[in-house]
């Protein structure tokens, strides 16, 4: 969940919640409650992992949804409906998400104009040249998702990071977010700068230019300050 919840940029506590759902309560209101949006699988043991690679994909959705500044609370009805008119499975990590959820997501709008839910649906969304399209931070993201030829994501740009190449590729280290140029992953090359190699050494052995080695370090120095 931690590891999961690094590569989409969010809170963790937030991932979990997308993930289990939630239950909130307090003095004086009714309990608020939420309902799973992305796909999770029970561990057996501490260790295992929680996140598939479509739950990953459905998160970097939601993700892109929480930094555009929308509440989830009020677009999570908007994501329900949007989910069963693509009428396909995981449908947030579809690759008919990008090419017609704007056009669904504006039509929910239209249908709950005026209520707090249709108005958060309408500011997910633009429109450009008669089309509706996403905004702008939702379009940044889902071009971020890379889709094989069954419509679903074989590949994720990471986005925490400015200028550095780092994707999560199923196929590949277990998962683990690797550098695009040189394939090294991330954790092992920063394993290894902590443990006293200079950056000048870490390019040469892994192949990985400076400024993205750069990059890399600036955002694990944020997370652990």
């Amino acid at each position: 969940m931690t590891d999961a919840a690094r590569i989409v940029d969010v809170p963790a506590s937030t991932l979990a919640a997308w993930a289990k759902g939630y239950t909130r309560t307090f003095p004086g209101r009714r309990e608020v409650t939420g309902e799973p949006v992305i796909s999770y699988v029970e561990p057996h043991h501490r260790r295992e992992p929680t996140i598939p690679f479509v739950g990953l994909a459905e998160a970097l959705v939601l993700s892109a949804v929480r930094r555009s500044g929308v509440s989830m609370q009020r677009v999570r009805p908007a994501i329900a409906q949007l989910e069963q008119a693509i009428g396909v499975a995981h449908a947030l990590a579809s690759q008919k998400l990008y090419t017609d959820g704007a056009e669904l997501m504006f039509d929910y709008a239209e249908q709950h104009r005026g209520s707090a839910e249709g108005d958060s649906a309408m500011e997910l969304v633009v429109v450009r040249n008669g089309q509706r399209v996403f905004t702008d931070v939702i379009t940044d993201y889902l071009q971020r998702i890379q889709y094989g030829d069954d419509g679903y994501p074989t590949l994720i740009r990471v986005p925490a990071y400015s200028g550095a190449e780092v994707v999560v590729d199923p196929h590949r280290a277990f998962g683990s977010p690797i550098f695009q140029r040189g394939g090294a992953r991330v954790d092992d090359v920063l394993e290894r700068f902590w443990a006293g190699d200079s950056i000048d050494e870490l390019t040469e052995e892994f192949g990985v230019p400076a400024d993205q080695l750069e990059d890399v370090l600036r955002a694990a120095s944020r997370r652990a300050a």
